[in-house]
This record gives structure tokens, C-alpha cells and sequence, in this order.
């Protein structure tokens, strides 16, 4: 019974923070466009840091949820809109697209502070410190796919301005299909223990022990 209470605890506690980091890679998004140029963004309310203003409730939060759940790559999903049109440079649309995953990796840092600054014992069995390393490695997983230069990712929307225009429209016809393919690619393959094993990387850089990696893991999909 009380394992069952302790991954209740972690699941929630992951699945809020997951929510949280979502709402701040939207927001990064649009603070970098308004200082890029692209000052609609404060008119639609996304300086507010008001979740309700730029989450999308299929886009930014049912369907990352899901595929969290489902065990893929935690992807946070797109909904705020930026005008290109009205940003100063390709220069600024390169640093809008790479904000989001920006913050990801922010987050990532933060959740990893405690073990970087040598506050846990790793003798401790206390749920916080499975549930920031998990939290951590969920951060780096997604800055890592997300930067990926492919059609419906912050990777791709980086370089597409400096692409010839050619480039560009002969790859407008696959933009909505890519990300569902690089998601099935991810699953149960190769690439997937690469974008797996970046990850690590980084939690070990930041010294997060593995073991509690495993732990909130398992926690938090209990089900399995």
C-alpha cells in the first residue's frame, strides 16, 4: 500500500512538472519573438505566462501527455502562434525556434541542481529525488528530439530560413507527416537508444545517479 501511495506521489508530481514545462517552452517562444520584433505576441496574451492563454489543449497537452504515457519521446507540442513576417531577421527566427528547446534544457538544470550541488545522499530512498531525476532526463529527452532538423520540430524551424526557397517548398509537402514518422522511428529502434543514451549524458554531467533515474521511472509507470 505504501508503494502505491510513493508512485502515485511521483506519477503526479512528474506529470504536473511535465505540464509546467510545457507552458515555459510555449513561453520562451513567444518572449524571444516579441523581443525579435514580433509584438502580436503580447497582444494574443502570451507574456502573461497564463497557461490558458497559449495551451492548446489537443496540441500542447493532450497529445504530449499521451505519448508520455505511452512510454515515447516526451514532445512538447506547438500553440503559440508566431508571426515571422513581423520578426527582424532570419537571425530571430532561428532564436525563437530554439527558445523552446532552451528552456527544456533550463528546466533540465534545475530539476538536476540538487544532485549537481552534492545535496543528495545517495543512500536516500525520499520520492523527490526520483521525481527530479526523472524529470530531468524527460527535459533533455525532449530538448534533444525536439532539436532534431525535421519538419514540424524547433530543430527544423531554426535553419528553414537559411534553406534556398527550393529546399523549402520541395519539403512543404511532407511537413505534416515527418514528426509522426520520426515518432515511430523513435519507438523500439536504434535511434531511439541514441536520443536514450544523449540523454543519459547529460543527467550524468549534471550527476544524477542512474539508480534514481530507475526508480522514478518505475515509479511513474507503475503499470507496467
Amino acid at each position: 500500500l505504501l508503494k502505491d501511495r510513493v508512485d502515485m506521489i511521483v506519477f503526479i508530481a512528474v506529470l504536473l512538472i511535465w505540464i509546467v514545462s510545457l507552458c515555459l517552452h510555449e513561453y520562451a517562444h513567444a518572449r524571444v519573438a516579441y523581443a525579435g520584433g514580433d509584438e502580436s505576441v503580447a497582444h494574443k496574451g502570451y507574456l502573461d505566462f497564463n497557461p490558458l492563454r497559449y495551451l492548446d489543449v489537443m496540441t500542447s497537452l493532450v497529445f504530449p501527455i499521451i505519448l508520455l504515457l505511452l512510454g515515447g519521446i516526451p514532445l512538447p507540442g506547438g500553440a503559440v502562434w508566431i508571426d515571422r513576417s513581423r520578426l527582424r531577421s532570419r537571425g530571430w527566427v532561428t532564436a525563437v525556434s530554439l527558445a523552446g528547446p532552451l528552456a527544456n534544457v533550463v528546466v533540465a538544470i534545475a530539476c538536476a541542481a540538487p544532485f549537481a550541488l552534492g545535496f543528495v545522499d545517495s543512500d536516500s530512498t525520499h520520492p523527490a529525488w526520483a521525481i527530479l531525476a526523472f524529470c530531468t532526463y524527460l527535459q533533455f529527452t525532449a530538448a534533444i528530439f525536439n532539436l532534431l532538423p525535421v519538419p514540424g520540430l524547433d530543430g527544423y524551424g531554426a535553419i528553414e530560413p537559411w534553406l534556398p526557397y527550393a529546399v523549402q517548398d520541395a519539403i512543404q509537402p511532407y511537413r505534416r507527416y515527418a514528426i509522426f514518422g520520426l515518432l515511430i522511428l523513435s519507438m523500439g529502434t536504434g535511434f531511439g537508444k541514441w536520443i536514450f543514451l544523449t540523454a543519459l549524458g547529460g543527467l550524468k554531467a549534471l550527476g544524477v545517479p542512474p539508480e534514481f533515474l530507475r526508480d522514478g521511472y518505475l515509479a511513474f509507470f507503475f503499470w507496467q
